[in-house]
């Protein structure tokens, strides 16, 4: 064992060191703390920093074939039951340690110029360390119960930095709405470790799994029961990483300022639902039904994310939804048994989405000096055009990005998806062919994005356009009419109110867009280079990747050695016909957004009902609105009826009878022994009387 690994608690420990440092300042000094705000950051960036070094340098000691080590003591027991804590430090955790520190501080760099000016921006700060920890604590974790403790802690700090503009109702709404969302999918996975707890006994992940398989194989534990604590365990990275049914909350989740999007949909949030089935990979193995599930899902994901994205304006919300999909891709691979496959989608998908998002937010910040800082504007697409001549950085990376996530040879994306792809087609060709279908629409919405974005003229100051988005805007806020559609990508009714309505800052600096300062442009940098080169280490030809994850004591050079021979022949049939298919999404995308040799509004109305259902977003946030935001309130109203009319009313009458009752009693209760003795006279006459009839 090496000495460095007694100190990995360390890498949880310091980002959250930083975050109640800065969190104790902001309660007892807030001035102080505020005005130091450039100090606050260097001690925040400095800590993730450090966390980032002893990361790698744990990676570097598994890379050379160092044994894998857990540390762990009893946290609470109770006769037979002894709950442990610590950490583990295997090949799993290693990777992702390094992809989730690399991403927060390449983050926390570009947040110095993206939150300059935000009077809330020390309070953002420790945010982000305090989420940034939570994450590293959950990667981890030795056990179930401690991963569900920091998948919490994540999920509460989601709530703070999507609802970061708490004052903007949009934001507020968000963030509740991922709450909510998030509280579904947590309760299902709670109920899994409970009932895996009851059926095994154990918490850790190999023994679950193990145990599991024996009951399963004796009788003990019935097959349906298996399957359903499977199913109930995957509930929870259903909800993490936005998988179909509860996707809906992702895109919303825009609402945050773009540096957390970009940690959300890279590196921490949504890559915790993967890593989860990764973890919990030795149960799911054992149960085929629950593997079927998995796979399913993650392809109907996939190919829901890329059909919503084709109609989106706004440059945030259609990368959200390219989040989706992809984590579809990922979660698909876990389905159909490819599991480093999934795991290395994750750590290509990490760099190049934070790059992308990132690029948004540079985008969204070179926008901001021309139409003002309202977000129905800066975010918009249409009003956008040309600016890979103010923004050259910026395009430049941008452009990478969506080569990478297009899967063109030989950026990063296109070995971690077609190695997916192919396992697909090994599994089951029915999947295969929703994601083969899925990549060329990615190309297509991705350069769709690319070519409106950095191509053509600039359309920032054309009035004509700016005054259609804002009158939609303040319609839509003042609830009259839906907005005016004027092209294929036009907002559905509610999205430009929700983004901020005709509430926007009219301070207008500038009639061209700017290039962003080097914190925001330095990281775009950085992250270009895993984009384009962290995909060869797993190449079919020499698969490190592979390897490194399923033998966990052994060194680089004897993975190298050990390195599977594979059909040269049936690898240039899958990638060409990948490929082919993103180029044909390409060469799509620039007839009708570059060349305009084709007039999407021609497109859009021959195929009305499907452009309709990718604009509506497929229906589902109005078909959940109905049946459970308008559902839930009528249940609540009849609830109150009932507690009202029969609840209360039973408590109200007994109280009217004891009211009546004893105000008649204190007219005969008067203290008199002769009236007494008349009444008891009475009530003895009485029951003679009664009697003696009978």
């Amino acid at each position: 064992m090496e000495v460095i690994y007694q100190y990995a608690w360390l890498i949880p420990v310091l980002p959250l060191l930083g975050a109640m440092l800065v969190g104790l300042g902001l309660i007892s000094l807030n001035q102080v703390t505020n005005r130091l705000r450039q100090l606050n950051a260097a001690l925040i960036i400095s800590l993730m920093g450090m966390a980032m070094g002893l990361s790698i340098a744990i990676l570097w000691s598994q890379i050379q074939g160092h044994p894998s080590y857990t540390h762990i003591f009893e946290w609470a027991s109770a006769g037979n039951f002894h709950l442990n804590m610590g950490y583990t430090i295997d090949h799993l955790t290693a990777m992702m340690l390094v992809v989730v520190t690399t991403v927060a501080f390449l983050v926390m760099i570009y947040t110095d110029g993206y939150m300059s000016h935000d009077p809330g921006y020390v309070r953002f700060y420790s945010y982000l360390s305090l989420f940034g920890s939570s994450m590293l604590g959950l990667v981890i974790s030795p056990n179930l119960v401690q991963i569900y403790i920091f998948w919490e802690l994540v999920g509460m700090c989601s709530y703070l930095l999507v609802g970061f503009w708490y004052d903007r109702k949009a934001a507020a709404d968000a963030c509740q709405k991922a709450f909510v969302t998030n509280r579904v999918g947590d309760f299902g996975l709670l109920l899994g470790i409970l009932g895996l707890f009851w059926a095994t006994g154990s918490f850790e992940f190999d023994v679950m799994g193990s145990r599991l398989a024996e009951l399963v194989q004796n009788g003990s534990v019935s097959n349906f029961l298996a399957i359903l604590l499977a199913i109930l365990v995957f509930l929870g990275p259903v909800a993490k990483s936005a998988q179909f049914p509860l996707h809906v909350w992702l895109p919303d989740a825009m609402e945050g300022p773009t540096p957390i999007s970009a940690l959300i949909h890279a590196a921490t949030m949504v890559a915790a639902g993967v890593f989860l089935v990764a973890r919990m990979y030795p149960v799911f193995e054992h149960v085929p039904a629950a593997m079927n599930v998995i796979a399913y899902t993650g392809a109907f994901t996939a190919f829901l994310g890329a059909t919503i994205a084709i109609t989106q304006n706004d440059i945030k919300k259609g990368l959200a939804y390219s989040t989706i999909s992809q984590l579809g891709y990922m979660v698909m691979a876990m389905g159909v048994g490819a599991y480093s496959a999934g795991l290395f989608h994750l750590m290509t998908h990490a760099y190049f989405k934070a790059m992308l998002f990132l690029g948004s937010g540079s985008v969204i910040h070179g926008m901001e000096g021309v139409v003002g800082h309202n977000p129905a504007l800066a975010q918009d697409m249409r009003l956008m055009g040309g600016l890979r001549k103010y923004m050259p950085v910026t395009g430049f990376t941008f452009l990478i990005g969506c080569l990478a996530i297009s899967g063109i040879p030989p950026f990063a994306g296109f070995w971690s998806k077609d190695e997916i792809l192919g396992a697909a087609f090994a599994a089951n060709p029915l999947l295969w062919f929703v994601g083969y279908a899925t990549a060329g629409i990615t190309a297509f919405y991705m350069f769709r994005m690319y070519f409106s974005t950095f191509e053509g003229g600039f359309r920032g100051t054309d009035k004509k356009i700016i005054e259609k988005l804002e009158k939609a805007a303040t319609i839509l806020v003042a609830g009259e009419a839906p907005a005016p559609n004027f092209g294929p990508g036009a907002m559905k009714q509610g999205e430009l109110a929700a983004t901020g309505g005709g509430h926007h800052d009219d301070h207008h600096h500038s009639s061209e867009p700017h290039e962003s300062p080097w914190t925001m442009t330095l990281p775009l940098a950085v992250l270009a280079i895993p984009s384009i080169l962290i995909g060869l280490v797993g190449t079919p030809f020499a698969n490190y990747f592979e390897e490194f994850i399923y033998s966990p004591n052994e060194t680089l050079a004897e993975v190298m050695e050990k390195t599977a021979e594979f059909d040269i022949n049936e690898f240039y049939v899958m990638a060409g016909s990948s490929v082919g298919i993103s180029l044909i999404g390409i060469t799509l995308a620039s007839l009708m957004y570059l060349m305009k040799k084709i007039d999407p509004s021609a497109i859009a109305s021959q195929i009305k009902p499907l452009y309709e259902l990718s604009l509506n977003k497929w229906y589902f946030d109005d078909i959940y609105h109905k049946v459970f935001v308008l559902g839930l309130r009528r249940l609540a109203r009849q609830v109150m009826e009932v507690d009202f009319r029969v609840v209360d009313g039973a408590v109200n009458l007994t109280g009217f009878f004891t009211l009546v009752s004893g105000e008649g009693l204190k007219y005969i209760e008067n203290g008199r022994a002769q009236f007494y003795a008349l009444i008891v006279f009475g009530a003895v006459l009485a029951l003679v009387i009664i009697f003696g009839v009978t």
